[in-house]
């Protein structure tokens, strides 16, 4: 169905490819442009408008399986906090 495809990016302007996969994502997100920037200019910019700076992870216990795992958000203890692959199970099973 999709075909992996070349694109320029817009900042840097360096080839990058728009694989069958990430096509495959945006149009299941309802995205209706391809990306314009290549994955390391997309990365400066999300760093830029972050200040610069790295996202805060907080170490945490997964409430589903028990393992370590790191969350971008500090738990407030009043809500259960997974791993990804847990909070993706629970989001499936919501649905």
């Amino acid at each position: 169905m999709y075909q992996d495809e070349t694109l320029v990016c817009r900042d840097c302007g360096n080839s990058f490819v728009f694989s069958a996969s990430e096509q495959a994502f945006f149009a299941e997100k309802g995205f209706q442009n391809k990306p314009s920037r290549c994955q390391a200019c997309r990365a400066a910019k999300r760093a830029a408008q972050n200040g610069g700076a790295a996202r805060q992870m907080y170490s945490v216990i997964c409430d589903g399986c028990g393992q370590p795992t790191e969350v971008p958000f500090q738990p407030r203890g009043d809500k259960p906090v997974y791993c990804r692959e847990c909070f993706n199970a629970q989001r499936a099973n919501r649905y």
